[in-house]
């Protein structure tokens, strides 16, 4: 019996149309990043995903049933999960898994926005911060060479996956199981350095390796939804210095080996007060990333709902102790029961405040500099006034 995948015009029409509705959205499709998205196939890096079925992810082959909404729902402009807690779609047995998305292949239309801000060019050194899929990997191989391409990922399971698939078409790049901020080559310079996963600050080794005049596109993400994409050139005194995309992401964390996991506590008494803003306002990503830039480096976020249905936030930052839980009232403002030093909340409803007064700035109007020491967000308003945060 012959497969849909042994089928050359219909894998053709399948890369087509993914372009095509990359095309439709936001991204910028150059004529050599449209060439590689037609000619670099996403179904072999994507054999097995999950899909969501109640609160499990259950793993979907191209066996299970309909071959073709498979393939629809491969070159669909969407994110795949492929791994769930540290399991691999493809190591799970039929009847899924429950826990929380580690891995997946990026929304092309993402992929799309962050490659054309990285600007490859043929014989370009490029540096990729997870492997992942392996599918971005063959995008910057089409794109640089593969001679010219390093990408690691801290899953050996992963890592071996994309030398595998990206081997299968004839990919051959330095794939490296590592930590993709620490484990840098200590002997190479790049031109271009590219995350697929999300860091609170830009680590030192990428501004180290990275020549000057090159492209740094990395993910920034703390623990609250807006995550952004910053794109910055290295600068001759050893800094970086760019814009931020308009594009919001959410990109799984990058894990390191200094990552300790910290538990956010339960409130379930102290003092308590009226709040002036919901928990629900930072699910909006146009204000989330406005309010993580005034909120602690480390801290953490819990949400969902409380017994009648209602939403509840929990902001914990294990620097001091500080917590404070958000909950919708039927009827009424929302409650705020704080505990420890600070009312983490009070910094929320500021940053609202001060977001509305500067007529909501989208994330493209802000500028970041990062150095090994610090790294500072900027926002000139129309007036000339400018507002600096710096996260550490």
């Amino acid at each position: 019996m012959t497969s849909i995948l042994d089928d050359e015009q219909r894998l053709l029409r399948a890369c087509v149309s993914l372009t095509q509705q990359i095309d439709r959205g936001s991204a910028v499709l150059s004529s050599p990043l449209a060439e590689a998205f037609l000619n670099v196939p996403r179904h072999p890096f994507v054999p097995v995903f999950y899909r969501r079925e109640g609160g499990r992810f259950i793993p979907w082959r191209i066996t299970d049933g309909d071959a073709e909404a498979w393939l629809d729902a491969v070159y669909t402009d969407d994110s795949l999960i492929t791994e769930v807690d540290g399991v691999h779609a493809e190591q799970a047995g039929t009847g899924g898994v429950i826990g929380v998305p580690t891995s997946s292949s990026t929304a092309p239309s993402l992929m799309a926005d962050m490659l054309d801000a990285l600007d490859v060019n043929e014989g370009d050194e490029v540096y990729e911060a997870g492997a992942g899929s392996g599918y971005n990997a063959a995008m910057l191989c089409h794109l640089a060479g593969d001679k010219h391409v390093t990408t690691v990922d801290r899953s050996d399971t992963l890592t071996a996956l994309a030398r595998e698939r990206l081997n299968g078409l004839g990919f051959d790049p330095l794939v490296l199981h590592g930590d993709g901020a620490r484990d840098v080559p200590a002997d190479a310079r790049y031109d271009r350095i590219i995350a697929t996963a999300s860091v609170r600050r830009i680590p030192s080794s990428w501004l180290e390796r990275c020549r000057v005049g090159g492209i740094l596109v990395i993910p920034i993400k703390g623990t609250l939804a807006g995550g952004m994409i910053a794109r910055l050139t290295k600068l001759p005194d050893g800094t970086a210095a760019g814009r931020i995309l308009h594009t919001p992401a959410a990109f799984m964390p990058l894990r390191t080996a200094t990552e300790a996991e910290r538990q956010v506590p339960e409130i379930t008494d102290g003092p308590c007060r009226d709040a002036g803003l919901s928990g629900r306002a930072l699910d909006d990503w146009t204000f989330s990333f406005f309010a993580e830039l005034h909120m602690p480096h480390g801290l953490l976020r819990t949400y969902g709902r409380n017994d009648v249905g209602l939403h509840v936030t929990t902001l914990y930052d294990p620097a001091d102790g500080s917590a404070v839980r958000v909950e919708d009232m039927p009827e009424g403002a929302p409650l705020v029961t704080t505990a420890g030093p600070r009312d983490l909340w009070r910094l929320v409803e500021e940053a609202h405040r001060r977001w509305r007064q500067l007529n909501r700035p989208r994330r493209e109007w802000f500028s970041i500099e990062s150095t090994p020491a610090r790294q500072t967000v900027t926002y000139t308003a129309p007036d000339g006034q400018v507002h600096r945060w710096t996260t550490m």
